[in-house]
C-alpha cells in the first residue's frame, strides 16, 4: 500500500499535547492522528447516515415551499374562535409558553 505524507501546522501546546496522548495510548504520532481521524469519520457518516432520511425530507420540504408561491394569510379576524384557539395551541408548541397568549397577527 502506498502512504502519502500530510503536512499540518499546529501550535506548540497542542502539538506536546497530542505527543503526550499518542504516548499514553502506545502509539507513535502519525498513528495517533490517523486513528483519531478515522475514528470520527466514523462517527461522522453514523450521524449522517441515521439522519439522512430527516435530511432528504427537510430538502424536499424546503424545494416544494420554493415552488409553492406565497398566499395571503387569513385576518385574524377571519378566524373562528376554535380556529384561533388552534392557532394559539400551535404558536404555544413553536414559540413556549411566553408566546402562547399571544393572538395570531400580534407581537409576542
Amino acid at each position: 500500500m502506498t502512504k502519502t505524507r500530510i503536512s499540518i501546522s499546529l501550535e506548540q501546546q497542542q502539538a506536546e499535547r497530542i505527543r503526550r496522548h499518542a504516548e499514553r495510548a502506545g502509539l507513535d504520532v502519525s498513528a495517533y492522528l490517523v486513528h483519531a481521524a478515522t475514528r470520527q469519520m466514523a462517527e461522522t457518516e453514523a450521524v449522517e447516515a441515521q439522519f439522512a432520511d430527516v435530511d432528504a425530507l427537510i430538502a424536499a420540504t424546503e424545494a416544494e415551499a420554493a415552488r409553492v408561491r406565497p398566499q395571503t394569510e387569513a385576518a385574524v379576524e377571519e378566524l373562528t374562535e376554535q380556529e384561533r384557539r388552534e392557532v394559539e395551541a400551535a404558536l404555544g408548541l413553536v414559540y413556549g409558553p411566553d408566546r402562547a397568549g399571544a393572538r395570531p397577527g400580534q407581537a409576542a
